[in-house]
């Protein structure tokens, strides 16, 4: 079982303000993420949403663990009624006139194996999904 962090990373051509904004604002993230009914980037605010494949919706369990404005965003990651336990940190790297934005997902081995949703394989398609396409075509969208 492969117990590596899931690791991707993104350069987007926009100022590291504006891709704060997007990673942290509740009203900005629901229209690339998910629609969260409240989310706040301080430590200790726990927050909900549902998510998952066309089969199943899960309810996930969320807690920031670590808040660096405007450079780091880290929450913690489970499922209602599932065993696991992960982090999801979003950092932030200035590139002149572009952000690095890596993301890591440690503890992907900690959920069921038996349920595909926890594949490892999903959580690649899906983060790889959301960072290169939906948060992408979010940070693109004015400038069209």
């Amino acid at each position: 079982m492969n117990t590596e962090p899931f690791v991707i990373e993104r350069i987007y051509n926009a100022p590291i303000a504006k891709v704060w904004a997007a990673i942290s604002s509740k009203d900005e993230m629901k229209q690339w993420y998910f629609d969260l009914a409240e989310f706040k980037p301080e430590v200790g605010f726990k927050f909900e949403f549902n998510g998952g494949s066309e089969e199943k919706q899960y309810r996930h369990l969320c807690t920031i663990t670590e808040v660096v404005p405007g450079k780091k965003l880290a929450y913690s990651w489970a499922y209602d009624g599932y065993p696991g336990y992960s982090v999801v940190t979003f950092e932030l790297f200035d590139e002149g006139d572009k952000t690095r934005l890596r993301l890591t997902h440690e503890g992907l081995d900690s959920f069921p194996q038996n349920e595909k949703d926890f594949a490892r394989s999903s959580f690649e398609a899906g983060w790889t999904y959301i960072t290169g396409t939906s948060l992408q075509n979010y940070l693109d969208k004015d400038k069209q």
